[in-house]
Protein backbone atom coordinates (compact mmCIF):
# COMPACT_ATOMS: atom_id res chain seq x y z
CA UNK A 1 0.00 0.00 0.00
CA UNK A 2 1.33 3.15 -0.86
CA UNK A 3 2.58 6.20 1.74
CA UNK A 4 0.22 8.86 2.42
CA UNK A 5 2.86 12.21 2.46
CA UNK A 6 1.72 15.50 3.54
CA UNK A 7 4.14 18.12 2.03
CA UNK A 8 3.54 21.77 3.85
CA UNK A 9 5.55 24.42 1.91
CA UNK A 10 4.73 28.08 0.98
CA UNK A 11 6.69 28.10 -1.72
CA UNK A 12 5.00 26.39 -5.38
CA UNK A 13 8.16 25.73 -6.69
CA UNK A 14 9.08 23.58 -3.60
CA UNK A 15 6.03 21.95 -3.16
CA UNK A 16 6.49 21.02 -7.00
CA UNK A 17 10.10 19.31 -6.59
CA UNK A 18 9.09 17.22 -3.80
CA UNK A 19 5.45 16.08 -5.10
CA UNK A 20 7.30 14.96 -8.21
CA UNK A 21 9.86 13.11 -6.40
CA UNK A 22 7.91 11.34 -4.09
CA UNK A 23 5.11 10.40 -7.10
CA UNK A 24 7.54 8.76 -8.53
CA UNK A 25 8.12 6.44 -5.92
CA UNK A 26 4.43 5.64 -5.96
CA UNK A 27 3.77 7.20 -2.65
CA UNK A 28 0.58 9.37 -2.71
CA UNK A 29 1.01 13.33 -2.04
CA UNK A 30 -1.36 15.80 -0.08
CA UNK A 31 -0.29 19.88 -0.78
CA UNK A 32 -0.63 22.32 2.55
CA UNK A 33 0.48 25.74 1.10
CA UNK A 34 0.05 27.14 5.18
CA UNK A 35 0.56 25.69 8.37
CA UNK A 36 -3.39 26.27 9.08
CA UNK A 37 -4.20 24.19 5.73
CA UNK A 38 -1.74 21.66 6.95
CA UNK A 39 -3.60 20.99 9.97
CA UNK A 40 -6.65 21.05 8.53
CA UNK A 41 -5.73 17.89 6.46
CA UNK A 42 -3.87 16.71 9.03
CA UNK A 43 -7.39 16.53 10.75
CA UNK A 44 -9.32 15.23 7.74
CA UNK A 45 -6.98 12.68 6.45
CA UNK A 46 -4.05 9.91 8.02
CA UNK A 47 -0.94 10.65 6.88
CA UNK A 48 1.94 8.26 7.37
CA UNK A 49 4.82 11.44 7.55
CA UNK A 50 4.61 14.87 7.29
CA UNK A 51 7.11 17.11 5.25
CA UNK A 52 6.82 20.52 7.12
CA UNK A 53 8.27 24.15 6.37
CA UNK A 54 9.67 25.74 8.74
CA UNK A 55 9.81 29.49 7.55
CA UNK A 56 6.05 29.87 6.88
CA UNK A 57 4.04 33.38 7.37
CA UNK A 58 1.28 33.27 10.03
CA UNK A 59 1.85 29.38 11.69
CA UNK A 60 5.58 28.45 10.74
CA UNK A 61 6.11 24.65 11.07
CA UNK A 62 7.52 24.57 14.63
CA UNK A 63 4.11 25.69 15.92
CA UNK A 64 2.29 23.44 13.22
CA UNK A 65 4.51 20.60 15.09
CA UNK A 66 3.75 21.74 18.45
CA UNK A 67 -0.29 21.35 17.55
CA UNK A 68 0.16 18.25 16.05
CA UNK A 69 2.38 16.57 19.02
CA UNK A 70 -0.84 17.42 21.38
CA UNK A 71 -2.43 13.92 20.20
CA UNK A 72 -0.43 11.88 17.24
CA UNK A 73 2.88 10.77 16.95
CA UNK A 74 2.96 10.84 13.10
CA UNK A 75 6.81 11.38 11.94
CA UNK A 76 8.03 14.87 11.17
CA UNK A 77 10.73 15.68 8.69
CA UNK A 78 11.46 19.84 8.91
CA UNK A 79 12.65 21.56 6.46
CA UNK A 80 14.22 25.07 6.35
CA UNK A 81 16.69 27.48 4.86
CA UNK A 82 18.39 28.20 7.73
CA UNK A 83 20.93 25.71 8.69
CA UNK A 84 21.23 27.15 12.49
CA UNK A 85 22.22 24.59 14.97
CA UNK A 86 19.43 26.18 17.09
CA UNK A 87 16.93 25.77 14.83
CA UNK A 88 17.93 21.81 14.42
CA UNK A 89 18.08 21.38 18.04
CA UNK A 90 14.48 22.83 18.54
CA UNK A 91 13.11 21.11 16.05
CA UNK A 92 13.91 17.55 16.72
CA UNK A 93 13.26 19.06 20.67
CA UNK A 94 9.79 19.42 20.11
CA UNK A 95 9.25 16.55 18.25
CA UNK A 96 10.76 16.51 14.78
CA UNK A 97 11.98 13.11 12.89
CA UNK A 98 14.56 15.07 10.83
CA UNK A 99 15.68 17.64 9.61
CA UNK A 100 17.14 18.73 6.21
CA UNK A 101 17.85 22.14 5.13
CA UNK A 102 17.52 24.06 1.64
CA UNK A 103 18.32 23.87 -1.31
CA UNK A 104 18.23 20.37 -0.61
CA UNK A 105 18.94 17.22 -2.96
CA UNK A 106 15.07 15.19 -3.76
CA UNK A 107 16.69 11.92 -4.01
CA UNK A 108 18.53 12.63 -0.25
CA UNK A 109 14.90 13.73 0.86
CA UNK A 110 13.05 10.67 -0.45
CA UNK A 111 16.00 8.65 1.38
CA UNK A 112 15.46 10.67 4.96
CA UNK A 113 11.69 9.87 4.42
CA UNK A 114 12.17 6.05 3.52
CA UNK A 115 14.30 5.52 6.40
CA UNK A 116 12.19 7.22 8.73
CA UNK A 117 8.77 5.42 7.65
CA UNK A 118 10.78 2.13 7.68
CA UNK A 119 11.95 2.84 11.68
CA UNK A 120 7.89 3.90 11.84
CA UNK A 121 6.98 0.74 10.31
CA UNK A 122 5.73 -2.17 13.61
CA UNK A 123 8.15 -5.04 13.36
CA UNK A 124 7.12 -8.28 14.57
CA UNK A 125 8.96 -8.84 18.16
CA UNK A 126 10.87 -12.19 18.50
CA UNK A 127 8.35 -14.92 19.93
CA UNK A 128 7.92 -14.85 23.71
CA UNK A 129 9.70 -11.11 23.81
CA UNK A 130 6.94 -9.09 23.46
CA UNK A 131 7.13 -6.66 26.15
CA UNK A 132 11.06 -5.37 26.89
CA UNK A 133 11.48 -4.22 30.65
CA UNK A 134 13.70 -2.47 32.77
CA UNK A 135 12.88 -1.08 36.41
CA UNK A 136 9.63 0.98 36.03
CA UNK A 137 9.94 1.20 32.05
CA UNK A 138 8.41 -1.48 29.88
CA UNK A 139 7.92 -0.61 26.33
CA UNK A 140 6.09 -3.15 23.67
CA UNK A 141 7.19 -3.45 20.33
CA UNK A 142 4.40 -4.66 18.72
CA UNK A 143 1.88 -2.00 19.96
CA UNK A 144 4.98 0.86 19.64
CA UNK A 145 3.92 1.55 23.39
CA UNK A 146 6.39 3.36 26.16
CA UNK A 147 5.16 3.37 30.19
CA UNK A 148 7.11 4.09 33.05
CA UNK A 149 4.90 2.86 36.00
CA UNK A 150 1.04 3.21 35.36
CA UNK A 151 1.93 6.22 32.87
CA UNK A 152 2.58 6.00 29.27
CA UNK A 153 4.91 8.30 27.47
CA UNK A 154 4.49 9.48 24.28
CA UNK A 155 7.41 8.72 21.97
CA UNK A 156 7.93 9.86 18.63
CA UNK A 157 9.02 6.81 16.18
CA UNK A 158 13.14 7.73 16.28
CA UNK A 159 12.76 8.23 20.08
CA UNK A 160 10.97 4.72 20.29
CA UNK A 161 13.68 3.28 18.27
CA UNK A 162 16.82 4.77 20.15
CA UNK A 163 14.54 3.71 23.57
CA UNK A 164 14.24 0.37 22.31
CA UNK A 165 17.95 -0.01 21.58
CA UNK A 166 19.22 0.62 24.87
CA UNK A 167 16.42 -1.58 26.39
CA UNK A 168 17.32 -4.68 24.28
CA UNK A 169 20.91 -4.43 26.00
CA UNK A 170 21.04 -3.51 29.33
CA UNK A 171 24.03 -2.40 30.83
CA UNK A 172 25.93 -2.18 27.13
CA UNK A 173 27.26 1.20 26.46
CA UNK A 174 26.33 2.30 22.97
CA UNK A 175 28.32 4.87 21.16
CA UNK A 176 26.62 7.65 18.98
CA UNK A 177 27.65 5.70 15.73
CA UNK A 178 25.89 2.35 16.86
CA UNK A 179 22.93 4.24 18.03
CA UNK A 180 22.69 6.00 14.63
CA UNK A 181 23.07 2.49 12.74
CA UNK A 182 20.43 1.18 14.74
CA UNK A 183 17.93 4.15 14.92
CA UNK A 184 18.79 5.78 11.61
CA UNK A 185 19.23 2.20 9.49
CA UNK A 186 23.22 2.70 8.96
CA UNK A 187 22.45 4.75 5.24
CA UNK A 188 21.47 8.59 6.28
CA UNK A 189 24.42 11.01 7.30
CA UNK A 190 22.90 12.43 10.75
CA UNK A 191 25.10 14.83 13.14
CA UNK A 192 25.91 13.87 16.71
CA UNK A 193 23.91 16.94 17.93
CA UNK A 194 20.74 15.12 16.37
CA UNK A 195 21.21 12.21 18.79
CA UNK A 196 21.67 14.45 21.50
CA UNK A 197 18.65 16.23 21.17
CA UNK A 198 16.43 13.04 20.95
CA UNK A 199 18.48 11.53 24.10
CA UNK A 200 17.42 14.91 25.58
CA UNK A 201 13.66 14.79 24.17
CA UNK A 202 13.35 11.04 25.84
CA UNK A 203 15.07 12.24 29.03
CA UNK A 204 12.55 15.35 29.62
CA UNK A 205 9.22 12.71 28.89
CA UNK A 206 10.70 10.10 31.03
CA UNK A 207 10.97 12.78 33.97
CA UNK A 208 7.72 13.84 33.39
CA UNK A 209 6.34 10.09 33.69
CA UNK A 210 8.40 9.98 37.17
CA UNK A 211 11.95 8.86 35.89
CA UNK A 212 14.90 10.90 35.41
CA UNK A 213 17.24 7.46 35.65
CA UNK A 214 16.09 6.07 31.98
CA UNK A 215 19.26 6.93 30.18
CA UNK A 216 22.76 7.83 31.66
CA UNK A 217 25.83 9.56 29.86
CA UNK A 218 28.61 7.40 29.71
CA UNK A 219 31.66 10.49 29.32
CA UNK A 220 33.78 10.26 26.81
CA UNK A 221 31.84 7.20 25.44
CA UNK A 222 28.25 7.73 24.38
CA UNK A 223 24.29 6.60 26.32
CA UNK A 224 23.43 3.34 28.00
CA UNK A 225 19.85 2.22 29.88
CA UNK A 226 19.56 3.26 33.60
CA UNK A 227 18.26 2.43 36.63
CA UNK A 228 14.78 3.22 35.62
CA UNK A 229 14.08 3.85 38.85
CA UNK A 230 11.67 6.20 40.22
CA UNK A 231 12.96 10.12 40.95
CA UNK A 232 12.70 10.78 44.62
Amino acid sequence: MAHSILVVDDDPHIRDVVRFAFEKTGMTISIAPDGKEALRQFDRNVHDLIVLDIGMPEMDGLEVCRQIRKNADTPILFLSARDEEIDRILGLEIGGDDYVTKPFSPRELVARVNAILRRARSAPAPAGTKALRHGGLAIDPDARTANFGETEVALTALEFSILRTLLARPGFVFTRELILDAAYAGNIHVADRTIDSHIRNIRAKMAAAGSDSVIETVHGVGFKLGRCEASR
